[in-house]
């Protein structure tokens, strides 16, 4: 089974970037799976039922989220009611919607899971340490091949969550920083990780944002309105190959698509 990962879309550009890639990539790659985390998709946060419906009839299978799932209101009227969108896992008994799916491309179960960290987090998530214990247990005999999107700040906490899940695992995918690393690599026990897939939004910003906005907030210290920035795009994902029988990951190739610029 071949899957393919794409990190944090941001805004227009990112959607436009999913639009103008992720069918190609499809075809040309084999993929069975394509799984994005789509929580900055709507005008840099959150997500509305508009975008997501764009983003599903894209390409993309299952989406995953994090810390802005909720920034746009509508999403409490239909986020129980779309099992392919995933708010955190370890988010409070109550909260609206689900932290994972389990989905079955070519007849092969798959768990999806959303996750989050708690480092520099602004919500009190539940350990996540304890919540994949929990999801692992649960999932243990219905899926062997279990994709985990943990959005967090730091990498140290990311890393020691991969090596947590090394071999429990398939694959274990960093978010939320915006900026891809170069570690793709498989643990010992078979688990494919990588610190952080990458933004896939506009490429002459900061972060997805107008880079103007970042430089002021940062210069005066005082309120400002961060808007989404325009331009070329980029795409930032990884692609892993995984043997169905024992789950474990095969091989990784990290993906990095920037329009005017080397890939």
């Amino acid at each position: 089974m071949r899957v393919l990962l794409i990190g944090d879309v941001v805004g227009k550009t990112g959607r436009r970037m999913i639009a103008e890639n992720v069918r190609g990539l499809r075809n040309s790659l084999s993929i069975d799976l394509v799984v994005a985390n789509g929580e900055n998709a709507a005008g840099g946060n959150g997500i509305t039922h508009q975008v997501l419906d764009e983003l599903l009839s894209l390409g993309i299978d299952v989406l995953t989220s994090g810390n802005h799932i909720f920034d746009k209101k509508e999403v409490f009227d239909f986020i129980d009611d779309v099992p392919h969108l995933l708010r955190p896992m370890n988010l409070p008994d109550g909260t609206p919607g689900r932290g994972y799916v389990i989905v079955s491309p070519g007849g092969v179960p798959v768990a999806v899971v959303s996750l989050s960290g708690r480092s520099f987090m602004p919500f009190q998530y539940d350990d996540p340490f304890i919540a994949m214990e929990t999801l692992l247990a649960r999932v243990q005999g219905e899926a062997a091949v279990v994709l985990v999107d943990f959005h967090a700040e730091t990498t140290s906490e990311k890393a020691a969550l991969a090596w947590f899940l090394d071999g429990k695992a398939s694959v274990v995918v960093g978010t939320h920083t915006h900026v891809q690393t170069a570690d793709e690599r498989i643990l010992p026990h078979g688990t494919a990780f990588l610190t952080d897939l990458g933004m896939t939004g506009p490429l002459d910003s900061i972060l997805g944002v107008k880079t103007e906005l970042v430089i002021k907030k940062m210069r005066t210290q005082m309120p400002v309105r961060f808007d989404t920035a325009q331009g070329p795009g980029q795409l930032g994902a990884m692609m892993v190959d995984i043997d169905t029988e024992s789950g474990k990951a095969v091989s990784v190739q990290r993906i990095l698509i920037r329009e005017g610029l080397p890939s």
